[in-house]
Protein backbone atom coordinates (compact mmCIF):
# COMPACT_ATOMS: atom_id res chain seq x y z
CA UNK A 1 0.00 0.00 0.00
CA UNK A 2 2.82 2.43 0.59
CA UNK A 3 4.58 1.46 -2.49
CA UNK A 4 1.97 2.27 -4.23
CA UNK A 5 0.95 5.71 -2.57
CA UNK A 6 4.53 6.82 -3.21
CA UNK A 7 4.80 5.23 -6.59
CA UNK A 8 1.35 7.65 -7.34
CA UNK A 9 3.03 10.72 -5.49
CA UNK A 10 6.64 10.03 -7.47
CA UNK A 11 4.13 9.92 -10.46
CA UNK A 12 2.09 13.05 -9.68
CA UNK A 13 5.89 14.79 -9.04
CA UNK A 14 7.25 13.78 -12.15
CA UNK A 15 3.69 14.65 -14.12
CA UNK A 16 4.36 18.14 -12.52
CA UNK A 17 7.68 19.08 -13.35
CA UNK A 18 6.97 17.97 -16.91
CA UNK A 19 4.19 20.28 -17.46
CA UNK A 20 6.34 23.38 -16.01
CA UNK A 21 9.13 21.85 -17.83
CA UNK A 22 6.33 22.33 -21.04
CA UNK A 23 5.00 25.69 -19.87
CA UNK A 24 8.34 27.15 -19.91
CA UNK A 25 8.69 26.05 -23.79
CA UNK A 26 5.98 27.20 -24.73
CA UNK A 27 7.04 30.79 -23.04
CA UNK A 28 10.12 30.54 -24.91
CA UNK A 29 8.52 29.69 -28.01
CA UNK A 30 4.99 31.47 -27.61
CA UNK A 31 5.60 33.90 -30.90
CA UNK A 32 3.34 36.53 -29.31
CA UNK A 33 5.79 36.56 -26.21
CA UNK A 34 8.62 36.96 -28.63
CA UNK A 35 6.84 39.31 -30.71
CA UNK A 36 6.19 41.34 -27.61
CA UNK A 37 9.95 40.88 -26.06
CA UNK A 38 11.32 41.70 -29.36
CA UNK A 39 9.14 45.12 -29.71
CA UNK A 40 10.35 46.08 -26.04
CA UNK A 41 13.78 46.03 -27.49
CA UNK A 42 13.25 48.23 -30.84
CA UNK A 43 13.74 45.60 -32.65
CA UNK A 44 10.59 46.15 -34.81
CA UNK A 45 11.94 43.78 -37.74
CA UNK A 46 11.50 40.84 -35.38
CA UNK A 47 8.32 41.75 -33.76
CA UNK A 48 6.34 42.05 -36.74
CA UNK A 49 8.17 38.74 -38.21
CA UNK A 50 6.70 37.15 -34.87
CA UNK A 51 3.47 39.27 -34.64
CA UNK A 52 2.85 37.97 -38.11
CA UNK A 53 2.99 34.43 -36.86
CA UNK A 54 1.12 34.85 -33.76
CA UNK A 55 -1.88 36.56 -35.89
CA UNK A 56 -2.12 33.27 -37.55
CA UNK A 57 -3.12 31.45 -34.04
CA UNK A 58 -6.90 32.57 -33.32
CA UNK A 59 -6.65 32.84 -29.64
CA UNK A 60 -3.29 35.21 -30.09
CA UNK A 61 -4.52 37.35 -33.18
CA UNK A 62 -6.18 40.38 -31.74
CA UNK A 63 -3.89 40.80 -28.94
CA UNK A 64 -1.12 39.67 -31.90
CA UNK A 65 -2.40 42.24 -34.18
CA UNK A 66 -1.51 45.33 -31.71
CA UNK A 67 1.82 44.58 -31.07
CA UNK A 68 2.13 44.40 -35.62
CA UNK A 69 1.11 47.76 -35.67
CA UNK A 70 2.40 49.29 -33.22
CA UNK A 71 5.73 48.15 -34.53
CA UNK A 72 5.10 49.51 -37.63
CA UNK A 73 4.30 52.72 -36.36
CA UNK A 74 7.82 52.75 -34.37
CA UNK A 75 9.07 51.88 -37.96
CA UNK A 76 6.94 54.52 -39.37
CA UNK A 77 8.18 57.35 -37.21
CA UNK A 78 12.00 56.45 -38.28
CA UNK A 79 11.85 55.99 -42.14
CA UNK A 80 8.31 57.92 -42.53
CA UNK A 81 7.69 54.98 -45.64
CA UNK A 82 3.73 54.68 -46.22
CA UNK A 83 3.70 51.31 -45.80
CA UNK A 84 4.48 50.81 -42.77
CA UNK A 85 1.66 53.80 -41.43
CA UNK A 86 -0.85 51.13 -43.82
CA UNK A 87 -0.16 48.48 -42.14
CA UNK A 88 -0.46 49.81 -39.11
CA UNK A 89 -3.88 50.91 -39.77
CA UNK A 90 -5.27 48.16 -41.28
CA UNK A 91 -3.99 46.06 -38.73
CA UNK A 92 -5.56 48.66 -35.94
CA UNK A 93 -8.25 48.28 -37.46
CA UNK A 94 -8.93 44.35 -37.68
CA UNK A 95 -8.51 44.04 -33.72
CA UNK A 96 -11.62 42.89 -32.05
CA UNK A 97 -11.16 44.94 -28.47
CA UNK A 98 -13.69 42.16 -26.92
CA UNK A 99 -11.12 39.60 -27.47
CA UNK A 100 -8.06 41.88 -25.85
CA UNK A 101 -6.91 41.78 -21.89
CA UNK A 102 -6.98 44.82 -20.02
CA UNK A 103 -3.05 45.31 -21.27
CA UNK A 104 -3.77 44.91 -24.91
CA UNK A 105 -7.01 47.33 -24.72
CA UNK A 106 -4.41 49.75 -23.63
CA UNK A 107 -1.55 49.30 -26.06
CA UNK A 108 -4.88 49.33 -28.72
CA UNK A 109 -5.65 52.65 -26.97
CA UNK A 110 -1.86 54.18 -27.42
CA UNK A 111 -1.79 52.89 -31.29
CA UNK A 112 -5.11 54.40 -31.78
CA UNK A 113 -3.35 57.55 -30.64
CA UNK A 114 0.06 57.28 -32.47
CA UNK A 115 -2.17 56.32 -35.67
CA UNK A 116 -4.07 59.60 -35.13
CA UNK A 117 -0.64 61.70 -34.53
CA UNK A 118 0.72 60.40 -37.96
CA UNK A 119 -2.40 61.52 -39.75
CA UNK A 120 -2.20 64.37 -38.29
CA UNK A 121 -5.30 64.61 -36.11
CA UNK A 122 -3.21 65.96 -33.32
CA UNK A 123 -6.20 67.01 -30.70
CA UNK A 124 -7.78 63.52 -31.15
CA UNK A 125 -4.47 61.91 -30.51
CA UNK A 126 -4.23 63.89 -27.56
CA UNK A 127 -7.18 62.68 -26.05
CA UNK A 128 -6.14 58.91 -26.81
CA UNK A 129 -2.80 59.69 -24.93
CA UNK A 130 -4.28 61.02 -22.52
CA UNK A 131 -6.74 58.00 -21.43
CA UNK A 132 -3.46 55.76 -21.47
CA UNK A 133 -1.69 58.19 -18.85
CA UNK A 134 -4.72 57.46 -16.79
CA UNK A 135 -3.88 53.30 -16.82
CA UNK A 136 -0.46 53.16 -16.60
CA UNK A 137 -0.31 50.55 -14.39
CA UNK A 138 -1.45 48.47 -17.59
CA UNK A 139 1.57 49.39 -19.54
CA UNK A 140 5.39 48.86 -19.77
CA UNK A 141 7.84 50.43 -17.04
CA UNK A 142 9.01 53.57 -18.87
CA UNK A 143 5.18 54.77 -20.57
CA UNK A 144 4.68 57.34 -18.55
CA UNK A 145 7.47 59.83 -19.87
CA UNK A 146 7.05 58.79 -23.91
CA UNK A 147 3.15 58.95 -23.55
CA UNK A 148 3.32 62.53 -21.55
CA UNK A 149 6.09 63.88 -24.70
CA UNK A 150 3.25 62.03 -26.82
CA UNK A 151 0.59 64.02 -25.61
CA UNK A 152 2.39 67.73 -25.39
CA UNK A 153 3.97 67.26 -28.75
CA UNK A 154 0.15 66.49 -30.07
CA UNK A 155 -1.38 69.32 -28.38
CA UNK A 156 1.84 71.48 -29.80
CA UNK A 157 0.94 70.38 -32.81
CA UNK A 158 -2.35 71.32 -32.73
CA UNK A 159 -1.92 74.51 -31.36
CA UNK A 160 0.52 75.46 -34.34
CA UNK A 161 -2.53 75.24 -36.84
CA UNK A 162 -4.92 77.85 -34.66
CA UNK A 163 -4.51 81.52 -34.80
CA UNK A 164 -3.10 82.86 -31.99
CA UNK A 165 -6.19 83.51 -29.35
CA UNK A 166 -6.84 80.29 -29.88
CA UNK A 167 -3.13 78.89 -29.34
CA UNK A 168 -3.03 79.94 -25.57
CA UNK A 169 -5.43 78.12 -23.96
CA UNK A 170 -3.56 74.71 -25.42
CA UNK A 171 -0.37 75.75 -23.74
CA UNK A 172 -2.20 76.62 -20.65
CA UNK A 173 -3.27 73.09 -20.52
CA UNK A 174 0.47 72.16 -21.33
CA UNK A 175 1.84 73.75 -18.89
CA UNK A 176 -0.46 73.09 -15.70
CA UNK A 177 0.10 69.41 -16.72
CA UNK A 178 3.64 69.68 -16.80
CA UNK A 179 3.18 71.45 -13.10
CA UNK A 180 1.78 68.82 -11.74
CA UNK A 181 3.89 66.22 -13.16
CA UNK A 182 7.01 68.02 -11.82
CA UNK A 183 5.63 68.30 -8.38
CA UNK A 184 4.62 64.63 -8.74
CA UNK A 185 8.45 63.41 -10.28
CA UNK A 186 11.20 66.32 -10.30
CA UNK A 187 13.19 64.17 -12.37
CA UNK A 188 10.89 64.17 -15.65
CA UNK A 189 12.70 65.17 -18.33
CA UNK A 190 10.00 65.51 -20.47
CA UNK A 191 8.08 67.69 -17.98
CA UNK A 192 11.31 69.93 -17.25
CA UNK A 193 11.48 70.81 -21.00
CA UNK A 194 7.60 71.22 -22.03
CA UNK A 195 7.17 73.11 -18.97
CA UNK A 196 8.97 76.09 -20.39
CA UNK A 197 7.96 74.98 -23.91
CA UNK A 198 4.76 75.62 -22.94
CA UNK A 199 5.20 78.93 -20.98
CA UNK A 200 6.42 80.53 -24.08
CA UNK A 201 3.37 79.45 -26.10
CA UNK A 202 1.13 80.54 -23.37
CA UNK A 203 3.15 84.07 -23.98
CA UNK A 204 5.10 84.10 -20.79
CA UNK A 205 8.25 84.65 -21.42
CA UNK A 206 9.87 85.73 -17.96
CA UNK A 207 8.68 82.19 -16.64
CA UNK A 208 9.55 80.40 -19.88
CA UNK A 209 12.76 81.80 -19.48
CA UNK A 210 13.09 80.63 -15.47
CA UNK A 211 11.76 77.34 -16.45
CA UNK A 212 14.00 76.86 -19.05
CA UNK A 213 17.38 77.87 -16.67
CA UNK A 214 15.91 75.21 -13.55
CA UNK A 215 15.37 72.95 -16.17
CA UNK A 216 19.23 73.24 -17.62
CA UNK A 217 19.92 72.89 -13.69
CA UNK A 218 17.73 70.23 -13.34
CA UNK A 219 19.30 67.56 -16.11
CA UNK A 220 21.85 66.24 -14.51
CA UNK A 221 19.02 64.48 -11.96
CA UNK A 222 17.28 63.17 -14.68
CA UNK A 223 19.53 60.00 -15.32
CA UNK A 224 20.44 59.43 -19.37
CA UNK A 225 17.54 61.71 -20.55
CA UNK A 226 19.78 64.70 -19.23
CA UNK A 227 22.05 65.19 -22.48
CA UNK A 228 18.99 65.09 -24.56
CA UNK A 229 17.43 67.41 -22.57
CA UNK A 230 19.41 70.10 -21.94
CA UNK A 231 19.84 69.74 -25.86
CA UNK A 232 16.50 70.82 -26.43
CA UNK A 233 16.73 73.22 -24.42
CA UNK A 234 19.50 75.02 -25.62
CA UNK A 235 17.48 74.63 -29.11
CA UNK A 236 14.18 76.44 -27.66
CA UNK A 237 16.15 78.98 -25.75
CA UNK A 238 18.61 80.00 -28.13
CA UNK A 239 15.99 79.54 -31.24
CA UNK A 240 12.72 81.10 -29.67
CA UNK A 241 12.74 82.18 -26.01
CA UNK A 242 15.49 84.61 -26.71
CA UNK A 243 14.55 86.62 -29.48
CA UNK A 244 11.03 87.14 -28.91
CA UNK A 245 12.27 88.16 -24.84
CA UNK A 246 14.19 90.52 -26.66
CA UNK A 247 11.56 91.68 -28.73
CA UNK A 248 9.08 92.11 -26.03
CA UNK A 249 12.13 93.67 -23.52
CA UNK A 250 13.15 96.37 -26.13
CA UNK A 251 12.23 99.06 -29.08
CA UNK A 252 12.78 97.73 -32.41
CA UNK A 253 16.28 99.30 -32.94
CA UNK A 254 17.89 97.63 -29.42
CA UNK A 255 16.62 93.97 -29.89
CA UNK A 256 19.95 92.35 -31.70
CA UNK A 257 21.85 94.37 -28.37
CA UNK A 258 19.20 92.69 -25.96
CA UNK A 259 19.13 89.58 -27.97
CA UNK A 260 23.08 88.94 -27.50
CA UNK A 261 22.59 90.13 -23.70
CA UNK A 262 20.10 87.42 -23.41
CA UNK A 263 22.40 84.95 -25.44
CA UNK A 264 25.52 85.75 -23.35
CA UNK A 265 23.19 85.49 -19.81
CA UNK A 266 22.30 82.01 -21.02
CA UNK A 267 25.65 81.04 -22.49
CA UNK A 268 27.06 82.43 -18.86
CA UNK A 269 24.60 80.50 -16.97
CA UNK A 270 25.13 76.89 -19.31
CA UNK A 271 28.80 77.14 -18.16
CA UNK A 272 28.09 77.98 -14.39
CA UNK A 273 25.76 75.45 -13.76
CA UNK A 274 27.44 72.74 -16.74
CA UNK A 275 27.70 69.99 -14.42
CA UNK A 276 28.66 66.88 -16.56
CA UNK A 277 26.74 63.47 -16.81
Amino acid sequence: MRRSVRAALLTGLIGSLFAGVVVAREGQTDPLARARQFYNQKQYDDAIRLAREARRVPALADAAAVIFARAHLERYRANSEENDLAEAREALFAVQDAKLSLRDHMELVVGLGELLYFDRRFSAAAEFFDVALAHLELLEAGARERLLDWWAGALDQQAQSQPDVERKPIYVRILLRMEDELRREDRSAVASYWLPAAARGANDLDRAWGAALAGWVRAPLTGSAGAKLRADLDRLVSGVIIPERARQLSLPADQRTAMAALQQEWEDVKEKYGKQF
